[in-house]
């Protein structure tokens, strides 16, 4: 009896081919998974609450910039009397800073996630921050 010996060209392709099959299966696997989790776009994500932010007259004359997270909310010499802006809640944890444009000195404050009002007073050169929860 005479022994034929494997052809190692018809084991390299088959090894390939199971190769590609086993592949094709993974990326399937992997768009399955990506078009299962996908989210719906037309869905608007809102959240509960209002942050009304008073700046005091202690202010006065000074050059600000206002933000609530990443939105500019006012740039601005500010008046001799307080000022008052209002802002709806638009992520779930939100900071309030304030920028002296003149120095680039910054303050930051993390507000409550349920919505308040904060009141903003400047004393012996440094800003306070008060915010009572609505």
């Amino acid at each position: 009896m005479i022994k034929k010996r494997n052809n190692p060209n018809k084991v390299f392709m088959t090894l390939n081919i199971v190769l590609v099959i086993a592949v094709f299966f993974v990326v399937l696997i992997f768009l399955y998974l990506s078009f299962r989790l996908q989210r719906n776009p037309d869905k608007v994500i809102t959240y509960e609450g209002r942050y009304a932010i008073e700046m005091t007259s202690d202010f006065h004359g000074e050059n600000l910039r206002v933000f609530v997270n990443d939105s500019l909310l006012l740039n601005q010499v500010m008046p001799d009397s307080s000022l008052h802006l209002s802002v709806d809640k638009f992520a779930e944890e939100s900071v309030l800073m304030i920028v002296d444009n003149q120095t680039d000195i910054a303050t930051l404050f993390n507000l409550d996630p349920k919505g308040s009002k904060v009141t903003v007073k400047k004393t012996e050169g440094t800003f306070s921050i008060i915010e009572e929860k609505e």
